[in-house]
C-alpha cells in the first residue's frame, strides 16, 4: 500500500511540473514568435485557433505522458531493473544522455509509424487534426496515441543504466524541443539541419502535420532518410528559411548600424 501511495505522489508531482512548463513556456513561446509573423511556415493556415482545444486535450495526455516517466522513475528506483543506473560521473552523463536520445529517436520514428498504420491510425488521428501546428499542439494527443509514443521513459530504464537525473533531463530537452518543433514558425534553419547533418529544424515536424506520410521521427533525420520517408521538400526549404533567416539578419545588423551612425 505503501509503494502505491510513493508512486502516486511521484505520478502527481510529475505532471504538475510538466503541465507547468507547458503552459509556461507556451506562452513565453507564444509571445516571442508572433513578434516575427513572416516566419510562420504555413502562411494563410492558422492553427492557433484550436488553442484550447489542444490545452485541454494536452492535460488529459499528460497523464499517460507522465505516467510514463513516474512508473519507469519508480521501478528504477526500486531496483526492478536488468541494470542498475550507472554511477554518475564526468563521462556517464554525456555518455547516457546521448544514448538515451538516440535510444528515443530509433523508438519514437517505428512506434510513429506504426501508429499512422490503418487500424492504429484512429489513436493518432487527433494529433493530426492540428494540420497547422502551434506551440499548444505536443501533447495534443489520444491516451492511447501519448502511452505508446512516450512509453519509452516507462521501458527505457528498466534495460538501460541510465541515471534518474539524466532520464529526467532527456524528457526535459524533449517537453522543449517538442514545443519548438510544434510552433509552426521557423527561427532554427540553419545547414546544420539538413543534409549532410542529421539534425532538424521546425519546418521537419511542421512537414509532417501538413503532408502526413514523411517526417516520422523525432530529434533527427536520419531513420527518415535511411528508410525514404524523409521529405522531398525538407532539405530545399531548410535552405530557404536559412537564406531567410540570413537575410533578417543582415537587415538586422545594418539598421542597427545605421542607428548607430546617425547618433555619431
Amino acid at each position: 500500500m505503501t509503494a502505491i501511495v510513493e508512486f502516486l505522489a511521484l505520478w502527481a508531482a510529475v505532471y504538475v511540473v510538466t503541465f507547468g512548463l507547458y503552459i509556461g513556456f507556451g506562452a513565453l513561446l507564444q509571445w516571442f514568435i508572433h513578434k516575427s509573423p513572416e516566419r510562420r511556415i504555413q502562411k494563410g493556415r492558422y492553427g492557433e485557433k484550436r488553442k484550447w482545444k489542444e490545452i485541454r486535450q494536452s492535460a488529459k495526455s499528460l497523464t499517460a505522458t507522465c505516467f510514463c516517466l513516474a512508473a519507469g522513475l519508480f521501478m528504477q528506483y526500486k531496483g526492478w531493473v536488468l541494470f542498475p543506473p550507472l554511477e554518475l560521473s564526468w563521462w556517464s552523463v554525456p555518455l547516457m544522455f546521448i544514448v538515451s536520445i538516440f535510444a528515443f529517436d530509433t523508438w519514437f520514428y517505428w512506434a510513429h509509424r506504426a501508429m499512422h498504420w490503418g487500424p492504429l491510425y484512429k489513436f493518432h488521428a487527433f494529433h493530426h487534426r492540428s494540420v497547422a501546428p502551434t506551440v499548444w499542439s505536443n501533447y495534443s494527443d489520444d491516451l492511447v496515441d501519448a502511452f505508446v509514443m512516450q512509453s519509452y521513459y516507462l521501458w527505457a530504464p528498466l534495460i538501460l543504466p541510465i541515471p534518474a537525473v539524466v532520464l529526467i533531463a532527456h524528457r526535459l530537452y524533449d517537453h522543449f524541443n517538442g514545443m519548438i518543433g510544434h510552433c509552426g514558425f521557423e527561427f532554427a534553419a540553419s545547414d546544420l539541419t539538413r543534409i549532410p547533418s542529421p539534425m532538424v529544424c521546425t519546418l521537419f515536424h511542421d512537414q509532417h502535420h501538413s503532408k502526413f506520410k514523411t517526417n516520422f521521427a523525432n530529434f533527427f533525420s536520419f531513420w527518415d532518410r535511411a528508410m525514404g520517408t524523409i521529405d522531398k521538400e525538407y532539405d530545399t526549404g531548410v535552405a530557404h528559411w536559412t537564406a531567410a533567416n540570413s537575410r533578417k539578419a543582415t537587415k538586422a545588423d545594418a539598421g542597427e548600424d545605421g542607428t548607430q551612425a546617425a547618433a555619431t
